[in-house]
């Protein structure tokens, strides 16, 4: 019945973004229920950070709304973030803080005080397993730490959507198995996009796929519909050399 379908948490209608004569995104539509994980997939360049900055408030589309648990992300930009969690490819991390430190301002700055501050602090550290760095300086932890401490932050407001870009750039195979695990178990109770361009990250964490390139969706589907003809891999090229010829209008 449609009365039980779960609700929608993350929802692009119609987005784009124009930087004078180039296209970075065009008429993205897609709707996120409650309880997803989805891979955005798609080559470097194709418009997925430009989506997911749309999606978080960082950037105002130039065409098209964003909506967040229902909440209009233009109009109601403040009410909408309180409910992201975003890590960016390149997160928000001061070298001279230590993981502590970082989580504290942080909290500040989301208005956690008192018990719930410290007890959200002291969570976060244990779900995401920085409590052997907790005072060590960030700059000179390694990228794995590094990707930690930026979920910490992420998650330190107790988000019911998490939205994340190329979560394990640059970590090594160990580490990128260890996050992989990590976003599978933060599925069980969040709303999950992230951006890859990696064909494993989406066989590994996800239930569907939204491929983009060129700035326009390709397709939205399973990763098993993505790989019936002749796998992730040749549907990847085939869909991303298709529009590549359409190209942006």
């Amino acid at each position: 019945m449609a009365g039980d379908a779960p609700p929608l948490m993350i929802e692009a209608d119609g987005l784009s973004k124009f930087y004078g004569p180039f296209v970075a995104i065009q008429d993205i539509t897609f709707s996120i229920p409650q309880g997803q994980i989805v891979a955005f997939l798609g080559p470097n360049g194709a418009g997925k950070t430009t989506t997911m900055k749309v999606l978080t408030g960082f950037i105002a589309p130039s065409e098209g709304r964003s909506r967040i648990a229902g909440l209009d992300v233009q109009d109601n930009r403040l009410e909408a973030v309180r409910r992201i969690g975003y890590l960016p490819e390149n997160g928000p991390l001061y070298g001279d803080m230590t993981p502590e430190e970082l989580l504290e301002f942080f909290a500040d700055a989301r208005g956690l005080i008192g018990s719930d501050r410290t007890r959200r602090i002291t969570e976060v550290i244990e779900l995401c397993a920085v409590g052997e760095v907790r005072a060590k300086p960030i700059g000179k932890l390694s990228k794995g730490f590094r990707q930690r401490v930026g979920l910490a932050q992420a998650l330190l407001h107790d988000p019911d959507v998490l939205i994340m870009d190329e979560p394990t750039a640059g970590l090594d195979p160990n580490q990128i198995q260890e996050f992989r695990q990590n976003i599978v178990a933060l599925g069980q109770t969040k709303t999950i996009l992230l951006s890859t361009h990696i064909l494993q990250e989406v066989e590994a964490v996800a239930e569907r796929v939204l491929l983009i390139n060129a700035g326009r969706l390709v397709f939205d589907g399973t990763p098993a519909s993505l790989a019936a003809d002749g796998g992730l891999e040749a549907a990847f090229h085939r869909l991303t050399r298709q529009s590549e010829t359409e190209g942006v209008s």
